[in-house]
């Protein structure tokens, strides 16, 4: 799985938890703080993105990234790095 294929992923997991941003142009610079989103979303979010992942990693070790990017970034490491 590449960077562009999770980053579509999270996307897709923004977009079902705050159906708000449904409609955004989400760009990999995207920080989900300056979106609006919580900190309860953004976990649920990166759970989510793990699960479809089939990453069974704790979520605590994908939590610090910036924006999208870095976060895409990250799972594609963690998921290369099993």
């Amino acid at each position: 799985m590449d960077r562009h294929t999770i980053f579509d992923m999270v996307v897709k997991n923004v977009a079902e938890v705050v159906p708000d941003l449904a409609g955004h142009d989400f760009q990999l610079t995207d920080s989900l703080v300056e979106l609006g989103v919580d900190s309860v979303e953004r976990s649920e979010i990166v759970i989510m993105t793990l699960e479809n992942m089939n990453l069974n990693i704790p979520a605590v070790q994908v939590f610090g990234p910036k924006n999208l990017g870095e976060l895409a970034d990250l799972l594609h490491a963690k998921a290369l790095a099993l």
